[in-house]
């Protein structure tokens, strides 16, 4: 095989399940990191946003939380890979699944926005993704993988693990604890406080844009 000039072999699909394995273990892991190491980022009547520095790279690794009023498994299926994540989150531009492994396994290929006015320019991500059951509720999560062509007009951002805790209130089980951890590296020449800024306030308005469609 040949490559041109500037051309790039991307690494083959993973093996599904030992990654899928590994990255619970990591989430699970960020989920019992204590109070005292995370710092307020952004708050809103919606979510709270703390940050600590990341172990996978130079940024840092965000955690947002707040209760939402629904059933776990609806706002799961808002958030994962599907029909209904398109028509709500702002952000996101487009979603294709490049390949299922299982009903809860994929992989996906999506683009995002351009940012504070376009200081950050669209994205393109490739996500391997994974939802599995945690405690009484569910877990979606995922991370990004080098795969597949970059397309011109995007820079190929990388999601190191990532994921959403999603359990029901256990005195009101028609409200659920959301909690996301979220370590994104947009990649190309940004300004490190342009993306602290973007990163707060994306997940913020991740609640408020969740809670207003499953209203609807």
């Amino acid at each position: 095989m040949h490559l041109r000039a500037g051309e790039k072999l991307m690494d083959p699909l993973p093996n599904p399940a030992p990654l899928a394995s590994k990255l619970r273990n990591t989430l699970v892991r960020y989920h019992s990191i204590g109070d005292g190491e995370w710092r307020v980022a952004r708050k809103t009547k919606d979510a709270t946003v703390w940050r600590k520095p990341s172990e996978e790279f130079s940024g840092y690794l965000y955690k947002a939380q707040g209760v939402v009023e629904d059933v776990t498994n609806r706002i799961v299926d808002h958030i994962r890979p599907g029909p209904y994540r398109l028509d709500w989150d702002s952000l996101m531009t487009s979603m294709d699944i490049m390949e299922t492994f299982e009903e809860n396994c994929c992989v996906m290929r999506y683009t995002t926005a351009g940012q504070l006015w376009n200081i950050i320019a669209p994205r393109e991500f490739v996500d391997f993704s994974y939802t599995t059951s945690y405690e009484d509720g569910l877990l979606t999560c995922g991370i990004s993988l080098d795969y597949g062509d970059v397309r011109p007009n995007f820079v190929r951002g990388f999601n190191h693990p990532c994921g959403w805790f999603c359990v029901p209130l256990k005195d009101s089980p028609g409200h659920s604890l959301l909690t996301g951890y979220i370590q994104t590296e947009l990649r190309g020449m940004l300004p490190q406080s342009a993306v602290d800024t973007a990163m707060s306030s994306t997940l913020a308005n991740f609640y408020s844009d969740l809670k207003k469609a499953l209203k609807t």
